[in-house]
């Protein structure tokens, strides 16, 4: 497996916060790499360095083998990374298809708006929403806003996808649909760093586990050596959740 992605000694400060501190990871292509910890841990903000939200105060963030740690969000889109938002905000009063098309606008240079739409038909057909293409953003679910999501990051024509927290607020069949929808979009040949904290998903869908605690990576492996690492159990699943896991394999 070829590497994708690499952060070297990546940290990053707000103020006197130190949200993470020299973490050091590879993502292979092809992979499914489920980030997790305890609220707080860093997992979002470790996207937003990925994805130049935020600049790492120190360290490499290293794509395709290219330095692209002072790279801004657009930037980072038009080269093969995309993200999706824990907190869903599509443009309400547009309809479902031009939020999608807004995406590949904005991060697929030289593409003119009718590609775009046909782009974005495209991932809705994919995501199960291209009924609801006429439809304004305003009017949906929350379900269906995720899959939304899913359809503006998969519309960037992404290498690789983090996806942060799109189950979150889902019952358990919606949830399971996501699961569906997420193995497919591996399948397809994306890369995927999933922050989730249901540990079924993760469990799922997951080929490596990276566990990060007060902005470090305190772990990382395969789900099964994960959830029996004694420093995973203390900081984050609790020895309940352990021994049901292990009773289970």
């Amino acid at each position: 497996m070829s590497e994708l992605l690499r952060l070297e000694s990546v940290s990053r400060r707000f103020g006197g916060l130190q949200a993470l501190q020299d973490v050091s990871l590879s993502v292979g292509t092809g992979e499914v790499l489920g980030l997790i910890g305890p609220n707080g841990a860093g997992k979002t903000t470790l996207v937003n360095v990925i994805a130049g939200v935020h600049r790492a105060s120190s360290g490499r963030v290293i794509f395709e083998g290219r330095d692209i740690t002072r790279l801004r969000p657009y930037q980072t889109a038009r080269s093969g990374l995309a993200r999706t938002f824990q907190i869903v905000q599509p443009f309400p009063e547009f309809t479902v298809l031009d939020n999608v098309a807004a995406a590949a606008l904005f991060s697929r240079s030289g593409l003119g708006l009718r590609e775009a739409r046909r782009a974005a038909e495209e991932q809705l057909a994919f995501v199960g929403l291209v009924e609801l293409a006429a439809r304004p953003a305003a009017s949906l679910t929350l379900a269906m806003r995720k899959r939304l999501e899913l359809a503006k990051a998969l519309a960037m024509n992404p290498r690789l996808l983090c996806l942060d927290e799109v189950n979150a607020g889902l019952n358990s069949a919606e949830v399971e649909q996501a699961m569906g929808l997420i193995r497919r979009i591996a399948q397809s040949g994306v890369t995927i760093v999933l922050i989730e904290h249901l540990m079924k998903v993760v469990m799922s869908v997951c080929s490596r586990i990276v566990v990060l605690q007060h902005g470090a990576l305190i772990a990382e492996g395969a789900p099964a050596d994960i959830v029996a690492d004694p420093r995973v159990v203390e900081a984050y699943l609790g020895k309940k959740y352990a021994l049901a896991a292990r009773s289970a394999g």
